[in-house]
């Protein structure tokens, strides 16, 4: 079967098909599927919430252009478009007309998102068998998916690789287009902001607002996140200044790749920001993945920076390979719960169960609990009644520029999110304590 994924965008299809009823002989039908490759990492940026939004757009953005196809999601990832017409060629043209209605990037609060899409079709007889076809479809699916990674028009990535990615990167850091933004962790008990999450963005000139799923993972891989994480720092311990002149003084959390973990050069350049900023006061928040890479070395330098007074915080707590070997050994005072458990939390039997005995865990541990992906007040409810003592989230707030979350701390945003927990709290109480 021939692949149809590099094919270039047609005219105009309202101009291309003549639409019969399916079913009548001498007609074709086309089935399109389109996956969603980078679902999941766009999803742990800017949550279920905006996923979902994300396909809600896609789907009206195909049946706009073709308005007589069939066009559903039959997964959170997964575009189906078919199509009948009295073209044998017209797989082709729709295949072309999926790609173009998809190219631009979805928006989100004001964002562009780049979306790294995956076509595979297959065409038959209007009144043949649709679930072959559709097999039909999802066989060059896979071979899509299994061969060269295809680019979006605008996105960030190069055909040259992770380096190029890495390049770009260092030339952004260069020419100050990397900013900041900032989520914020409630206090559950509290109901109090005391520290918040650096999430680096990248305001391209030409491409506007790139998300961090369109470069950190590439920069990663590079193993060349020593200069972005170094001005991560640095601009972090300036705003956390800012903040202080305006009466908040929180505590900023930044993230470390894996493989500078373990870089000793890393550890000294760490220790000489700090010793010329002995007001910062710095997290790191770490992966148990990327200790277990070099447990030696990296034990070692995270109980530099404990001495240095930087709190650590183990990321993404079950998502990977949890290791209580490791989680001992850690010289953390924070664990955060993936929010793999939290954004099904009301609506699984194992999630709670997993959740509630971590958080358990955690306590005997002396650490304290962040449950990240926090979106629904349900879910808030259920974690106070199990004890969690921070969550962070869509539900409390997305992170925004500096200047935007210095007025959400000023007005007290976060209490009107929290006060709305109050009647699913009495009522998953009750629930939670007769299980």
């Amino acid at each position: 079967m021939a692949s149809l994924h590099h094919l270039a965008p047609p005219l105009r299809v309202a101009d291309r098909f003549v639409i019969g009823a399916a079913g009548e002989a001498g007609r074709w039908r086309v089935c399109v599927l389109i996956r969603w490759r980078n679902h999941n990492a766009m999803r742990r940026t800017i949550g279920v919430a905006g996923t979902r939004n994300i396909m809600s757009q896609l789907v009206d953005r195909l049946a706009a252009l073709m308005p007589q196809a069939a066009v559903e999601a039959p997964g959170r990832d997964m575009l189906e478009v078919q199509f009948v017409g009295d073209r044998r060629d017209a797989l082709a043209e729709v295949m072309a007309a999926s790609r173009r209605s998809c190219a631009s990037p979805a928006m989100i609060d004001g964002d562009p998102h780049e979306l790294d899409l995956v076509f595979g079709g297959a065409i038959g007889k209007a009144d043949g068998d649709v679930a072959l076809l559709i097999e039909e479809a999802e066989a060059d699916l896979a071979d899509a998916l299994s061969g060269p990674l295809l680019v979006p028009r605008h996105h960030i990535r190069s055909d040259a690789g992770d380096d190029a990615i890495a390049d770009a990167v260092d030339r952004g850091v260069e020419r100050g287009e990397m900013v900041l933004h900032y989520q914020p962790k409630v206090h559950v008990r509290r109901q109090a902001i005391e520290c918040i999450e650096a999430l680096v963005r990248w305001q391209h000139p030409e491409r506007g607002m790139v998300p961090p799923t369109e470069f950190i993972p590439a920069t990663e891989r590079a193993q060349r996140m020593e200069r972005l994480t170094l001005w991560t720092i640095a601009r972090a311990i300036e705003d956390q200044r800012r903040l202080r002149t305006l009466g908040h003084d929180l505590r900023i959390f930044i993230n470390i790749s894996g493989h500078l973990l373990a870089d000793a050069g890393f550890a000294r350049r760490i220790a000489a920001c700090i010793a010329d900023a002995p007001d910062a006061q710095l997290g790191f928040e770490v992966t148990e993945t990327s200790v277990i890479r070099d447990p030696e070395g990296a034990i070692a330098h995270l109980q530099q920076f404990d001495r240095l007074g930087v709190s650590i915080s183990i990321d993404d707590y079950g998502a990977g390979l949890s290791s209580l070997a490791y989680l001992k050994q850690l010289p953390a005072r924070e664990l955060k719960i993936d929010k793999l458990f939290i954004t099904q939390l009301t609506s699984s039997n194992r999630d709670p169960l997993i959740v509630r005995s971590t958080i358990d865990l955690a306590h005997a541990l002396d650490m304290e609990v962040v449950a990240e992906g926090v979106e629904t007040p349900a879910a808030f409810a259920l974690l106070s009644v199990m004890g969690c003592d921070m969550v962070q989230g869509y539900l409390i707030s997305p992170p925004v520029p500096l200047d935007a979350l210095a007025a959400f701390l000023t007005e007290g945003r976060h209490r009107l999110a929290t006060n709305e927990t109050r009647s699913s709290f009495t009522r998953l109480a009750a629930t939670w304590k007769r299980a």
